[in-house]
């Protein structure tokens, strides 16, 4: 996040900014290997829009200039170029989105395993980034403070795939419960058990 101290004094109000960002985020959305060519390493806000057959049930607000694509997902990024291609498309560790899509698409097979988290194994991980790439479409808005005009975006768009800052009646339960599949689907190893007797180690 940007310090307050390195704001520039004459920063609009978030509700001003939002304005601007939602007018460039309702542009005509990239794919993401158009995205990878012309993302800044500047912070900001960014919409994953997704194709008619993306989830169709979860499908939001269409897109004012391709009314077939629908709003999927809003973030913010200290860095839009990073946070896209070394998140969102590598790395479910590290992506909520890639978390939820895989908790989502789970009639199609993908499998996780255990690091200090729960990721997909990488194949499955490959296959996701070909799936996002087949299916989900991009459009991103430089902010130099993007936490407050991502929050008053979700706030008012609440996008089907997200959970926090939405308000609760619009907030979809099959997305929490694929998050809460996803979470489930891989545990830590348990510590090989004790021989009989051996009570080193035991809880008090």
């Amino acid at each position: 996040m940007t310090n307050p101290e390195e704001l520039p004094d004459d920063l609009p109000p978030a509700q001003e900014r939002a304005e601007e960002a939602l007018r460039l985020l309702s542009g005509v959305p990239f794919a993401p290997d158009v995205a990878a060519k012309r993302l800044s390493r500047g912070s900001g806000v960014y919409a994953w829009w997704g194709t008619p057959s993306a989830l169709p049930e979860l499908a939001g607000t269409p897109n004012e200039n391709v009314p077939s694509l629908r709003l999927l997902y809003l973030g913010r990024a200290t860095n839009l170029r990073g946070r896209i291609l070394r998140n969102h498309l590598r790395r479910s560790g590290s992506s909520t989105l890639r978390r939820t899509l895989a908790g989502l698409l789970v009639s199609e097979g993908y499998r996780t395993t255990w690091t200090d988290r729960v990721v997909l194994v990488p194949e499955d991980e490959a296959r996701l980034t070909a799936w996002m790439h087949a299916h989900l479409r991009l459009t991103w808005a430089e902010d130099p403070e993007p936490v407050s005009v991502e929050a008053e975006l979700v706030r008012r768009l609440h996008p089907p795939l997200n959970v926090h800052g939405v308000d609760p009646e619009h907030v979809e339960a099959a997305v929490v419960a694929a998050k809460n599949a996803y979470n489930a689907s891989s545990r830590p190893v348990d510590a090989a058990p004790q021989p009989a007797g051996d009570q080193r180690g035991s809880r008090g």
